[in-house]
């Protein structure tokens, strides 16, 4: 790690010793014989930040204080929130069942109805059967020979009054030499000439002061027949109202035992009762859509509810929301939330190229489903529909869910439509996101803070404790019973909480991420089905890994291979001054592909400084650039005390062509530049990764596990020298999780692998010779690295003031 043994009176430093390459979680510490013995996980235990956060939601009722879930893709946000839920709602008791159903006083705003859950289905079908009774009860009923015989004494009641007042008016027509003649909606009186109806023609011919005579008196008599005829019309309007309280009285008892299972059920419902009354006083109101039709309707009077079956739809029940097979509050998870799906719809039917609606179209939406539960949405989802994200918050805001044409809230062009009677909102809303959204959400939004009061954040990684070692394998039997996975053996059950830690890159800790593991365990429990195993073993694990590898390392294979041809130029063996060999990595989804890359660096007589040559050509990012920057910041301070740095040299990635980023290449840009100047060569057999410091300490990187195997691969390729390894910061032993190949060769000594704290421990190995240190007196150890830096400069600053003087001279 950091020791320095003498062999034959030169220094040599210790690799890394096997143990501290790969953390291994032997069998003896699983408690059980396979995943199928194992008990339930707890879920307070990883998440607890999470955990306590949405116990606070189900203890607070108070508006605004919804749930923002914030944690990484893939470490199971969504099923820890509805497992959660599910475990603490397991006994509580369903909401109300919605209805919508026709306003009798105002049509265009139907009315809500909240009945307890399972009754509205009862409701619905109930009232439907008694409809249907009655569009056969009534009409059977005014076929009855009861009713018959008393509409008929009716109409012969009012004939024989009506035939009266028109003899009366025939008479008074006669009377004064008039002849009565009544059409429907008419009076006609003609004169009468020598006992002769006289014909419009024959009256044109009398004399005119005759005629004027006529006119005049027929006029009084008008007068006296309009009478008559005003009479006759209170006659009929009597008749017809009798004729109606008469159908009214025999269909009453018919619409009352129709009904009678209905108000009975549902007595207790104060607006059950209202809306039943003002049913029944509509049915008594249009009794003649209750009669048996002779004869063809035409489309525009069913249309217009004058006839046919749409007329009864009005009496008909939306049932808007049924919450009768839920055994528990609503927990519900919208994957697409737009606008109708998440918030309703108004729904329209076309004829004849018009668009009509009712309450039997509206449709509920994921928040009305919800309501009285909790809704789930992932916030990439429902941002990707900003009408329903807009639509959502106002709704918890007002906190009522009002149905309405997205449309209306543009300024659009807004069409005839219903306004149904807004629902009561109480709902707990969960989000689930990354933490990014958040902080955007938080910061450009202001009515997120006050309607996402609480955030639960769940953390992607957990430390490799033994208790969390234990609920860990009880979570991986969890997925595996879900699943309905083969079990797992004690060694596969093992070998998938070291992947685990894999993951995460630390010894110390275990990934989270669910997801991946997930998906491990399903591979592998193919794998074993294939070959006929009972269980799943570590081989099958381990076949997994290696498939899910080779599947996805096709461009890192494709880079191996360029290796082999050295068209790109890599040397892993011999000495050379002013070269070191980097590792870098590159994400290609979720691949990480690691690459050696090789470093050169030249110097020479000049005032250019040190010159990155990434920068230069604009490739390289900005913490590269830092990196840089304290590179020249160390020479600075360990050889500009007594004089002035002068160099002119260039730092460079030899074959890079893409952007390079990240300071993890600090440490073997020094070394190639220390190296460059000392004139002290440095053995390409090793890579070294590592960022430095102003003061040269070595400091960790990521990744660290792939960029060495991404050099070990390549010296495996090669062929093995026994001299070949990686340098690695020491703050990163820590974070050593190895192939088994790696841990082998390293096992054998064809591989090492060395840890260091300062750039100078790093020179020792790289070089076989002394860094050295600056002495007391000035200068640096004799016959060391710095010592020889140290000379070159003064050289070089020498040689830079010498040729100034000459061309001043």
């Amino acid at each position: 790690m950091g020791e320095v043994k003498l062999i034959n009176g030169k220094r040599h430093r210790c690799a890394l010793p096997v143990s501290k390459l790969k953390v291994k979680l032997y069998t003896t510490r699983v408690p059980f014989v396979d995943s199928s013995k194992a008990p339930a996980a707890k879920l307070d235990i990883f998440q607890k930040r999470a955990y306590e956060t949405l116990e606070m939601a189900l203890r607070i009722r108070h508006k605004g204080y919804n749930v923002y879930v914030a944690g990484e893709q893939g470490t199971g946000r969504t099923y820890f929130v509805t497992r959660f839920l599910k475990q603490k709602l397991k006994d509580t008791s369903p909401p109300n069942d919605w209805l919508y159903v026709y306003n009798f006083e105002n049509p265009d705003k139907p009315k809500a109805i909240s009945l307890p859950a399972g009754l509205g289905k009862i409701f619905k079908k109930q009232l439907h059967q008694a409809i249907e009774e009655l569009k056969e009860s009534i009409p059977m009923a005014f076929e009855q020979e009861n009713f018959i015989k008393k509409h008929d004494h009716l109409v012969q009641n009012y004939q024989d009054l009506r035939d009266k007042i028109i003899d009366k008016m025939e008479q008074e027509a006669q009377k004064d030499g008039f002849s009565l003649n009544m059409e429907e909606d008419s009076l006609t009186l003609y004169p009468l000439w020598e006992g002769k109806v006289l014909t419009p023609e024959e009256f044109e011919k009398l004399d005119p002061s005759l005629r004027k005579k006529l006119r005049t008196k027929s006029n009084k008599v008008m007068e006296v027949l309009i009478n008559y005829t005003r009479k006759m019309g209170k006659q009929e309007e009597d008749f017809r109202e009798s004729e109606r309280k008469l159908e009214q009285e025999v269909a009453l008892k018919k619409i009352e035992r129709a009904l009678a299972g209905v108000v009975k059920e549902f007595e207790q419902f104060p607006y059950i009762v209202d809306f039943l009354q003002k049913l029944k006083d509509d049915i008594l109101d249009n009794l003649d859509h209750f009669r048996h039709k002779e004869g063809p309707s035409s489309l525009a009077q069913d249309l217009l509810g004058g006839s046919g079956e749409d007329f009864f739809e009005r009496y008909e029940v939306n049932l808007f929301v049924d919450n009768s097979e839920q055994k528990s509050v609503p927990i519900i998870v919208e994957d697409n939330p737009n606008y109708f799906n998440l918030l309703g719809c108004i729904e329209r039917e076309t004829e004849l190229g018009t668009y009509y609606t009712d309450f039997t179209l509206l449709k509920s939406g994921s928040l009305h489903r919800a309501n009285g539960g909790f809704l789930i949405l992932k916030i990439e989802d429902i941002l990707s529909h900003p009408t329903a994200w807009e639509g959502l918050l106002r709704a918890l805001k007002k906190g009522f869910l009002t149905l309405e044409d997205p449309g209306d809230q543009y300024d659009l062009i807004r069409t005839k439509t219903i306004e149904p009677e807004p629902i009561p909102l109480d709902i707990k809303v969960i989000l689930i996101g990354t933490d990014e959204i958040y902080e955007a959400l938080y910061v450009q939004d202001d009515r997120f803070p006050k309607l996402f009061k609480l955030k639960a954040h769940m953390q992607s990684s957990v430390s490799r404790t033994d208790k969390n070692i234990y609920n860990y394998l009880c979570t991986l039997g969890d997925i595996a019973r879900e699943k309905k996975l083969l079990p797992f053996s004690r060694k596969a059950l093992a070998e998938l909480v070291d992947f685990a830690s894999s993951i995460c890159e630390d010894q110390k800790k275990m990934s989270l991420n669910f997801s991946t593991i997930s998906d491990i365990m399903i591979e592998a429990s193919a794998l074993a089905e294939i070959k006929n195993k009972k269980k799943v073993d570590i081989d099958s694990i381990k076949k997994a890994l290696y498939n899910r590898q080779f599947r996805l390392n096709l461009y890192e294979q494709e880079f191996m291979e360029d290796y082999d041809r050295e068209l790109i130029k890599v040397k892993t063996s011999g000495f050379v001054i002013g070269k070191a060999n980097g590792l870098s990595v590159v994400e290609i989804g979720d691949y990480i592909m690691a690459l050696p890359h090789q470093i050169s660096c030249t110097v020479g007589v000049g005032h250019g400084g040190i010159i990155d040559l990434e920068r230069e050509a604009e490739l390289g990012g900005p913490i590269h650039t830092k990196g840089m920057m304290i590179l020249k910041s160390y020479l600075q301070n360990l050889f500009a005390q007594d004089k002035p740095l002068v160099l002119a040299g260039s730092l460079c990635f030899e074959q890079s062509y893409a952007h390079i980023d990240g300071d993890s290449a600090s440490g073997a840009e020094l070394a190639a530049l220390l190296s460059a100047l000392s004139g002290v060569s440095i053995n390409l057999g090793l890579a070294f990764t590592g960022a430095v410091s102003q003061s040269g300490q070595i400091m960790a990187v990521g990744a660290v596990s792939r960029k060495i195997e991404g050099f070990f691969d390549v010296c495996k390729r090669r062929g093995f020298t026994g001299n070949q390894g990686v340098i690695i910061p020491y703050d990163n032993i820590e974070h050593l999780m190895l192939k088994d190949d790696v841990i082998d060769a390293v096992r054998q000594g064809w591989f090492h692998i060395y840890a260091v704290k300062t750039i100078e421990e790093a020179l020792e190995i790289l070089t076989g010779k002394r860094a050295g240190q600056r002495l007391r007196k000035g200068g640096f150890s004799p016959n060391s690295i710095y010592a020889a830096v140290d000379r070159r400069l003064r050289e070089l600053a020498y040689l830079a003031e010498k040729k100034v003087r000459k061309v001043r001279n």
